[in-house]
């Protein structure tokens, strides 16, 4: 009996085993390249799959997500002959499990020496300057030959980015004073313009006030003039009024002259044309005055002299 149980227990390892192989599970994303006998037969999707065990072999499993490999730094001369070092990255995907696995041997190798040898025939037809100003036009430039030459590989590159362009050490300290120079101009030209707005907004500035002001003095000696020549109106109004005798107009006219003359800005006087009247009349009455004082004198001495010469009639 012993033996039977042997040959029982070596059967149902040989059964589950067969059942292991009989079933495969392939997770989502993902395909894998089963050969019968060393040839390709089809290639499994995600899921529950059946192929035939001890017959049928699992080649490859590959992942059909986007992937992401960024390449180590490569040495590229460009067309000044200076040499820069540039990372790569790429972005690709499988489209094909088949073509990927019989169709190149390592695609993930290939991918990388094409990206070196397309980097280094877009990079020698450019100068240092214009390599460091034209990542996208080598990004694009770079994808299409990638592209291209890995779709027969069953590989789809999606994007291509440059990490990093670093010029040799030399040529960093050059730019680096370059750009310290254009900053400095910048900034002293800035500094000049602004201290320029300054100066002409500061002369404006001078120039409306010194306007305004003379503007206001103006205003003020024309309401100050305007105002002194109403005061003379009123005046004059007033003792027209009150019907005053010659003298009295006259005295008046004598005493406002002073006051209409003292405006430093009055450069017009109003002067009535009773005036030449008035100063008739004023001095008229200064002679009739005069004539009284000395007709006055004589006559008091004549008094005395009349007296004197009555005194002996008297007695």
């Amino acid at each position: 009996m012993e033996p039977v149980i042997i040959v029982l227990i070596i059967l149902v390892v040989l059964v589950f085993i067969a059942l292991i192989k009989t079933i495969q599970v392939i997770p989502q994303a993902s395909a894998a390249i089963v050969e019968r006998f060393g040839r390709y037969t089809r290639t499994l999707n995600a899921g529950l799959n059946i192929v035939v065990p001890f017959i049928d072999t699992i080649r490859n499993r590959i992942d059909l997500r986007e992937q992401v490999v960024p390449f180590p730094p490569q040495p590229v001369i460009t067309q000044d002959n200076l040499v820069v070092n540039i990372d790569t990255v790429i972005y690709y995907q499988v489209t094909d499990a088949r073509a990927a696995t019989y169709e190149v041997a390592s695609y993930i190798q290939a991918i990388e020496q094409l990206t070196v040898t397309t980097l280094r025939n877009i990079i020698g037809g450019m100068d240092l300057e214009r390599t460091l100003t034209s990542r996208e036009e080598i990004n694009a430039a770079l994808r299409g030959v990638l592209d291209e030459a890995t779709g027969k590989w069953g590989i789809r590159v999606n994007r291509v980015e440059l990490k990093a362009i670093e010029p040799p050490t030399s040529i960093q300290d050059s730019m680096e004073k370059q750009m310290r120079a254009d900053r400095d101009k910048r900034a002293a030209i800035l500094t000049a313009e602004g201290t320029r707005q300054a100066a002409i907004l500061t002369a404006e500035g001078e120039k409306q006030s010194q306007i305004l002001r003379a503007e206001g003095e103006a205003k003020a000696a024309a309401l100050r003039a305007e105002g002194e020549a109403q005061a003379v109106r009123t005046v004059f109004e007033a003792i027209h009024a009150g019907d005053p005798d010659q003298k009295l107009l006259s005295y008046q006219y004598l005493q406002m002259l002073p006051k209409i003359a003292e405006g430093d800005a009055n450069k017009l006087w109003i002067v009535p044309s009773e005036i030449g009247d008035a100063l008739k009349g004023l001095s008229g009455a200064m002679g009739n005055f005069g004539a009284m004082g000395g007709g006055g004198s004589s006559g008091n001495g004549g008094g005395s002299g009349s007296e004197r010469r009555e005194k002996p009639s008297i007695d």
